[in-house]
């Protein structure tokens, strides 16, 4: 792979349940008004960061890779 994981996988697991509710709150719980698609799309963000083990925030901010990404 081109980047290295910088979020374990107990993180993971809850960044994507927290992004799953985050969208489930934009889209229902806000009617998809303009505030609930943008917690909508940060929801998706949450999820792809979980899907795939990588935050660029994070490693912005220079955390280092973690010993249970396996």
């Amino acid at each position: 792979m081109w980047y290295r994981k910088n979020v374990g996988i107990k993180e993971r697991s809850a960044r994507i349940i927290a992004g799953l509710l985050m969208m489930l709150w934009g889209l229902v719980g806000m009617h998809a008004s303009l505030l609930g698609l943008l917690v909508a799309g940060s929801g998706l963000i949450m999820i792809l960061t979980g899907s795939i083990g990588y935050c660029p925030a994070c490693a912005v901010a220079g955390r280092k890779p973690l010993v249970d990404n396996e």
